[in-house]
């Protein structure tokens, strides 16, 4: 059905119109269900914050700063929550974001090789700007760079004739992702142990030891593209009817795509350049809240940001305490829940054409 069919026919098809009126959007719904999700991310906060391969006294840790409770809940495991907090949420919006853009319900930063991309970069600025004398500043930069890059480089090889194929876009991505791949493990033939050390750490996805500058960098970065990505809710909501029916409609698709494409290459690029690659956050956490809540984007994004949260602070704290006192890094816990829900989206979307 092209896309003039689509707009005479958009009265009956309830969820596409409930998408573009907000039928099913009421202020009470939407407030009642984000703060269920917000309560439900400050008590994996709290729980996370509270559990840990080593066990401290929460009074201890807020009464006694000389004490050794305080030092390691204030200076090693409290900013490894916030940092789970806010790669999570970064990684969910951004997922959310993505497969509204493209049209493909398999789109995550992670399948599609930005996040490789923004990886290799800030490998690339860590290990070789260093020995120039840079400041570690320079690799969120670097980072968002390189997944900028890449996300432009994945879109424009998966048009066909000027249209987005779905499959196409999976398939590219996934070249890309070997290609990255393939990039850093050049890089780490090349370097010392340390640096080895180092580029493991990007490769498997970790949340050890952050600061709290990094947690603020992230943060702020994760903060200001998740704004854009708000603030194009409706139109993002307006794209899943196709490209001409969303331009007749009003939206200027390719405009509305550069500053996605943006966003979510500073918020990808921002998370990757201190967590390294953490995958399927953005496949599982929204369409476990689609199927939940619909697809409007103006509760989906918000809602995505907070469930991605939570998922990873609760994936963080198994990674620390399953196998305890070793250390699981969180992208393998990840990518064990998230391959097989891929291969369940997978095998369900074979059934029915692709669409949001």
């Amino acid at each position: 059905m092209n896309d003039r069919k689509r707009i005479a026919t958009v009265g009956d098809r309830p969820d596409e119109l409930g998408a573009l009126a907000g039928a099913h959007l009421t202020r009470t719904r939407m407030l009642a269900i984000l703060g269920g999700l917000a309560a439900l991310t400050a008590i994996s906060a709290f729980v996370a914050a509270a559990f840990g391969s080593v066990h401290i006294s929460l009074v201890r840790a807020w009464s006694m700063p000389s004490s050794p409770d305080h030092a390691i809940f204030f200076a090693a495991r409290l900013p490894r929550v916030m940092m789970g907090i806010a790669v999570g949420a970064v990684l969910a919006s951004v997922g959310a974001a993505l497969q509204a853009l493209v049209r493909n319900p398999l789109a995550e930063g992670g399948i599609l090789g930005i996040s490789g991309g923004g990886a290799l970069g800030a490998i690339i600025a860590l290990i070789f700007l260093s020995r120039l004398g840079a400041d570690e500043s320079v690799v969120p930069l670097f980072a968002f760079g390189a997944a900028l890059l890449s996300t432009v480089a994945v879109y424009r090889i998966a048009e066909v004739d000027g249209q987005l194929e779905p499959f196409t876009l999976l398939l590219v991505g996934v070249i890309f992702n070997a290609f990255w791949g393939a990039a850093i493990m050049l890089v780490n033939s090349v370097v010392d142990f340390y640096h080895m050390h180092t580029i493991l750490f990007w490769l498997m996805g970790s949340l050890e030891a952050p600061t709290w500058r990094q947690v603020a960098t992230v943060a702020a970065l994760g903060a200001a593209g998740f704004g854009v990505l708000m603030y194009r809710a409706r139109e993002l909501n307006l794209l899943s009817l196709g490209d001409e029916a969303a331009t007749n409609l009003g939206v200027e698709v390719n405009r509305l795509r550069r500053a996605v494409f943006i966003a979510t290459s500073v918020m990808i690029g921002a998370a990757v350049s201190v967590s390294g690659i953490i995958s399927f956050v953005g496949l599982i956490v929204p369409h476990v809240l689609r199927l939940a809540f619909g697809s409007d984007h103006r509760l989906l994004l918000p809602a995505s940001f907070l469930g991605g949260a939570a998922f990873m602070v609760m994936a963080d704290l198994a990674a620390r305490t399953v196998i305890s006192p070793a250390e699981i890094p969180v992208g393998a816990i990840t990518a064990l829940c998230g391959g097989p829900f891929f291969i369940f989206m997978l095998r369900r979307e074979e059934r029915r054409p692709l669409s949001l």
